[in-house]
């Protein structure tokens, strides 16, 4: 099971600060979005396949003290705004240096738009092959990963517009 350090990830959050197109890394484009299990940030335990294949998901592995996850939040709170009732937008927050409680904490403060849940064993990322926080993955109707981009700087409009 891959495990960051917290030095490690904050030096990947920090060099990954500049904008990475599609498919340089994480999950291929074009793959069936994979099952992973994960908890809600009260602990029960659910599973992201629960979301696909009903319509376009748009996911984020993210941390509380991710600096490009910042940067990108009002990009996300603009097309959750715009798309609210034809995407289901999904946070789901790294276990590195951070704990369900203080993530809950974040979401609230910054009233965080979708459903925010918490990687507790490394399982979603595992899976999703995901190099760093502010990691984005979009899922089509179909269930199929049609984006994947990283940073603070992503044009996620054009991601959602590309699953529908």
């Amino acid at each position: 099971m891959k495990r960051w350090s917290g030095v490690t990830a904050l030096l990947l959050a920090l060099v990954m600060a500049a904008p990475v197109r599609a498919q340089e890394l994480g999950i291929e484009v074009g793959q069936p979005a994979p099952a992973a299990k994960v908890y809600t940030l009260d602990g029960k335990e659910t599973d992201l396949a629960q979301y696909f294949g009903k319509g376009v998901v748009v996911m984020e592995f993210w941390a509380t003290w991710c600096p490009n996850c910042k940067e990108l939040e009002p990009a996300v709170h603009s097309v959750m705004k715009k798309y609210d009732k034809q995407v289901q937008f999904i946070g789901v927050a790294v276990s590195v240096n951070q704990n369900p409680a203080r993530v809950k904490a974040y979401v609230d403060k910054y009233a965080l738009p979708g459903v925010h849940l918490y990687d507790t064993r490394g399982n979603a990322t595992d899976v999703y092959d995901v190099p760093a926080t502010s990691y984005v993955v979009v899922v089509n109707k179909a269930g199929k990963v049609v984006y994947t981009g990283l940073g603070g700087k992503q044009d996620l409009e054009a991601a959602i517009k590309k699953a529908m």
